[in-house]
C-alpha cells in the first residue's frame, strides 16, 4: 500500500505530545464503517483494533446508527445528569430483561460517568465504605485506568509514573501462572492474610480482569478465578470483577466470568455497553452493597441519553437471543486460533505464545521488539492492530465481533506476511 505524507501539522503543532494511537497510525482517517476505516484519500484499512474494543459491533452500526438518529432527529434529550428520563427507562429495563435476568444476576445499577476508570473509582470507593479498609488488592500486569485510584491498582511502571505522586492503598498479587506452575494458587496471598506480622492491611476488595488485556492477554483459568471468589468469601472481602474491556462478549458470554460460574460483588463496565462507540459505563454491584448517600458519587456526564438509545438497541439486536451472539463469537475465535496456530508453526523459533478467549488474542515473541516491527508492518499493509503487554511485546487482535470469516481471513493473512516480513 503506497501512502502519502498527510498533512498532520496541526496535530504536531496543536496536540499534545501525549497522543499515542495516531504515531503508530499516521493518517488522518475520515470514515468508517463495520470492520473498516477510510483515511482521507480513501484508503481502507481493516480494524482489528475496534476502538481498544469499544466498537463491539462495528463501525456506524446500521442498526444502532438509525436508534440514534430517529432519536436526535425527535430531540430526544442528549443531557441529562441522572434525571429520569425515557431513554433511561428503556435502557434499564432492557437491560434488566436481557441481560441480568437471565443469568440470575441481582445487580443493581450505577452510572458513574462517561468512562471505565470512572466505573473502577466508584467500584473502589463503594468498596471501601462498604467494609471501612482502605486496602484493595490487584494484580501483576492489572490495568484498571488513568485516574488515580484506578492506577494504584494497576501494574504498568510506565502508567503508573504518569502519576507524579505516590500510589496508595494497593497491592500486586500474582495473576494465574504468573510463576508458571510452580507455585500453588493463592499460597503467597492467603498466608499474608493470616499471618498478623505480614504487614498486609486487611482488604476491602480484590479487583482482577478475566483477561488481561493491556497486560498481555493473560487469560485466567476458570478454576483460578472460583478459587479466588471462594478466598474472598473466607477472608470477608469484596470481589470486583474490571469487565470494561473484556465484557459485552468479548470473550463469548455477555461477562467475560460467566464461563467460571461466580458472581463477582461489583463488576464494572464500560467500551462496548453503549453499542456505538460513545461515552458510557456501569457499576453493577449486590444490593446489599447499596449504601450510597444521595449525590455522595456524582458527575456531569453520568447520563449520555443517546448512548442509552444505542445500548437499547444493541441489547435487542444482538443479545435477545444471547446464544447466537456467544456461539458466534466462540466460532470466530476459533478461526483466529487456528490462523495464530499456523503463524506459531511457521515462526517456531520467534513466537514464545499465543493466547486469548473469544475475539481477543494475543502473539507474543521472544524478541520484545518484535510486536512494534509487526504492528507498523501490519498498518503499511492495510491492517490496524496494536500491541500490549508490560514492554509491547505482544501483538494483539481485537476485531469486532460483527467481524466476518472473510475479513478475519484477510487480517490473519496480513498478520502473517508482516511476521514473515519482520524476521
Amino acid at each position: 500500500m503506497t501512502i502519502t505524507q498527510p498533512d498532520l501539522s496541526v496535530f504536531e503543532t496543536l496536540e499534545s505530545e501525549v497522543r499515542s494511537y495516531c504515531r503508530g497510525w499516521p493518517v488522518v482517517f475520515d470514515r468508517a464503517q463495520g470492520s473498516h476505516m477510510y483515511d482521507e484519500d480513501g484508503r481502507r484499512y481493516l480494524d482489528f483494533f475496534a476502538g481498544a474494543g469499544s466498537l463491539n459491533y462495528g463501525h456506524n452500526n446500521p442498526v444502532l446508527k438509525r436508534a440514534l438518529i430517529d432519536y436526535l432527529v425527535r430531540d430526544g434529550v442528549t443531557h441529562g445528569l441522572d434525571m429520569s428520563t425515557v431513554a433511561k427507562r428503556s435502557f434499564l429495563r432492557t437491560f434488566q430483561d436481557l441481560v441480568l435476568r437471565p443469568r440470575d444476576l441481582p445487580y443493581k445499577v450505577m452510572f458513574p460517568g462517561p468512562t471505565g476508570t470512572n466505573a473502577v473509582e466508584s467500584a473502589l470507593k463503594l468498596a471501601r465504605k462498604v467494609k471501612g479498609r482502605e486496602a484493595i488488592v490487584s494484580f501483576t500486569n492489572a490495568f484498571h485506568g488513568m485516574s488515580l485510584g484506578s492506577l494504584a491498582v494497576t501494574g504498568n511502571a510506565f502508567k503508573r509514573a504518569g502519576a507524579g505522586i505516590p500510589l496508595v492503598h494497593g497491592t500486586p498479587m500474582p495473576f494465574d501462572n504468573y510463576f508458571d506452575g510452580q507455585v500453588p494458587d493463592f499460597l503467597w496471598f492467603e498466608r499474608l492474610l493470616e499471618d498478623q506480622g505480614s504487614g498486609l492491611n486487611k482488604p476491602a476488595a480484590v479487583i482482577v480482569e478475566t483477561v488481561q488485556g493491556e497486560g498481555g492477554i493473560n487469560v485466567a483459568r476458570p478454576e483460578w478465578l472460583r478459587a479466588l471468589a471462594a478466598l474472598c468469601e473466607r477472608q470477608d472481602m469484596l470481589l470486583i470483577v474490571d469487565d470494561i474491556q473484556m465484557g459485552c462478549g468479548r470473550t463469548g458470554a455477555f461477562f467475560s466470568f460467566e464461563e467460571a460460574g461466580i458472581t463477582p460483588d461489583i463488576v464494572t463496565v464500560s467500551k462496548s455497553i453503549s453499542g456505538y462507540g460513545m461515552p458510557m459505563s456501569l457499576c453493577l454491584f449486590k444490593p446489599e452493597l447499596d449504601v450510597w448517600e444521595p449525590g455522595e458519587h456524582n458527575g456531569t456526564f453520568r447520563g449520555n441519553n443517546p448512548a442509552f438509545v444505542t445500548a437499547t438497541a444493541a441489547l435487542e439486536t444482538y443479545w435477545a437471543d444471547g446464544a447466537a451472539m456467544e456461539k458466534q463469537t466462540r466460532t470466530r475465535g476459533e478461526q483466529v486460533e487456528q490462523g495464530l496456530v499456523s503463524i506459531a508453526e511457521e515462526n517456531l523459533a520467534d513466537v514464545r505464545e499465543y493466547r486469548g478467549r473469544g475475539l481477543v488474542w494475543g502473539l507474543e515473541f521472544h524478541d520484545k521488539g518484535r510486536a512494534e516491527r509487526i504492528a507498523r508492518r501490519a498498518f503499511e499493509l492495510g491492517l490496524l492492530i496494536e500491541t500490549s503487554g508490560p514492554e509491547g511485546e505482544v501483538v494483539k487482535l481485537l476485531p469486532a465481533l460483527t467481524v466476518t470469516p472473510e475479513e478475519l481471513d484477510e487480517g490473519l493473512r496480513v498478520v502473517a506476511r508482516a511476521v514473515r516480513e519482520t524476521a
